[in-house]
């Protein structure tokens, strides 16, 4: 059972507080003062697991609590509450090591759910999970990735160009990359160059290079993209933006292996093998007279489509804690985890922005979540798919399962149960106003057993506060 130490000057407050957690399940000491805590910390044989603090109070203030425990190497995070928020408290309270910082006055389910990512901050840290070697780039395990990675294993001992489709985010570069990686050429050169990013003006000069004079600036020779990837391997991504003169160069380019720098009069043998990605419609493009029909031809020797996520959300939570691991190793953050109900949420987002958007939100949680457990809480609503209703809740629940199991966790069964009971008891009383005699009536139950239901599961979440 975990122990809470409140201290506050306001009887009403520690009260309120202390009937609250001692509710959900925990022990709780109140304190009047930040000196009789202190005090209690060097008599007590036990410790405390959270400690909640008022800011401002008699004698020592919550922040001169705060580097005093400090100062003594006690380990508790601490939770400050003030009813004057300003900048520079908050700000001082973060940097003297406080846990979470909370305006008065609060709901007493914010301060439960504050003290349950506290708690979850004592326990031992996630082990940190191994980064992806270069050749694991590419993660995933459902049908439509295992088709992927069977089509590179294929096509990689080849040197057949290729044509990788897919929305943005999808990680159509992490393919190439991999056709390289596992192909003869992996000792030689891998150039990647976005040809939507560099004005149509100087592209050619990018691609083929040029001698120096050639046009306005060219003070010196400058070799081009073919010639970096001599022997190796050149991604061109969003070959569709590629203007129609530039498409006829690189035809030439594919079709005999040749090519001169823009100026230029000596002929470059080119032993290139080139890899082109799109997330556009290319035969909608040659139809419409915007791209060559044979220089698609040429690029589309072997063709693989990356699936959006939305299609394979099975992989989204190894997907999610691996790129959870990797942002906080970049950033040199302490390791962080998604608890199971966060990754069933993930599974539920639109995702339109695909794997870039997944590791977008990864970076933003491993520095803005707090605490070492990410929990659906922390996630952003703004991001949920919108196509999930009151009719697919069966779904999630499927998900949320799988994602558990991907976890390796067992023995749910229970647990599961009483989080179905929660969640159903808490739209019961939203609904009718925190009433719980009318909110039983509604479910088909006496008004003692949704409270005896309603006091058992305070323990995993926070609940209604009323009686």
């Amino acid at each position: 059972m975990a122990e809470i130490w409140v201290a506050d000057d306001d009887q009403a407050i520690r009260f309120v507080l202390g009937e609250a957690l001692r509710e959900s399940g925990r022990r709780v000491r109140e304190f009047a003062d930040a000196e009789t805590l202190l005090a209690a910390l060097h008599d007590a044989t036990i410790q405390p697991d959270v400690v909640l603090s008022d800011v401002r109070m008699p004698g020592v203030s919550g922040l001169k609590l705060l580097e005093q425990l400090k100062a003594r190497g006690v380990a508790a995070p601490v939770i400050v509450m003030s009813a004057f928020t300003d900048i520079t408290s908050t700000a001082a309270a973060y940097r003297n090591g406080a846990f979470d910082y909370l305006p008065k006055p609060f709901d007493l389910d914010q301060v439960i759910a504050a003290v349950e990512r506290a708690e979850a901050e004592t326990r031992p840290p996630p082990a940190p999970l191994p980064l992806a070697e270069p050749e694991q780039e590419l993660i995933g395990q459902s049908p439509a990735m295992r088709e992927i990675f069977r089509s590179i294993g294929r096509v990689a001992a080849t040197d057949l160009n290729v044509l990788v489709t897919g929305a943005t985010g999808t990680g159509k570069e992490l393919v190439a990359r991999a056709l390289h990686r596992h192909s003869a050429r992996a000792p030689r050169p891998f150039v990647a160059m976005n040809t939507a990013a560099i004005p149509s003006e100087l592209l050619e000069s990018e691609l083929f290079g040029h001698e120096a004079g050639a046009f306005t600036g060219a003070l010196k020779r400058h070799p081009g993209r073919f010639e970096q990837a001599q022997g190796g391997t050149l991604f061109l991504d969003e070959i569709g933006d590629m203007p129609l003169a530039l498409q006829t160069r690189l035809l030439r380019v594919l079709a005999e292996s040749e090519f001169y720098r823009v100026g230029g009069r000596e002929l470059i043998r080119a032993d290139v093998r080139v890899v082109a990605a799109t997330h556009q419609d290319l035969d909608a493009k040659v139809a419409s007279g915007q791209f060559r029909a044979d220089l698609l031809h040429r690029l589309d020797v072997v063709r693989l489509h990356l699936p959006p996520l939305a299609e394979r959300r099975e992989d989204i939570p190894l997907l999610a804690a691996r790129l959870l691991a990797r942002a906080a190793t970049s950033m040199r953050l302490e390791a962080k985890r998604f608890s199971p109900a966060a990754l069933g949420a993930l599974a539920e987002f639109a995702w339109p922005g695909n794997v870039r958007q997944l590791e977008n939100l990864c970076r933003r949680l491993a520095v803005m979540a707090p605490g070492r457990e990410i929990r659906v809480q922390d996630l952003p609503a703004n991001e949920r798919s919108a196509a999930t209703d009151a009719d697919d809740w069966h779904l999630s629940l499927q998900r949320a399962v799988r994602a558990r199991l991907a976890q390796g966790e067992s023995g749910m069964y229970s647990t599961l149960r009483a989080e179905f009971d929660q969640s159903l008891l808490a739209a019961a009383l939203a609904e009718n106003d925190n009433r719980r005699s009318r909110a039983a009536q509604q479910l088909g139950m006496g008004r003692n057993t949704l409270t005896r239901k309603l006091g058992s599961s305070r323990r995993r979440k926070p609940k209604d506060s009323s009686t």
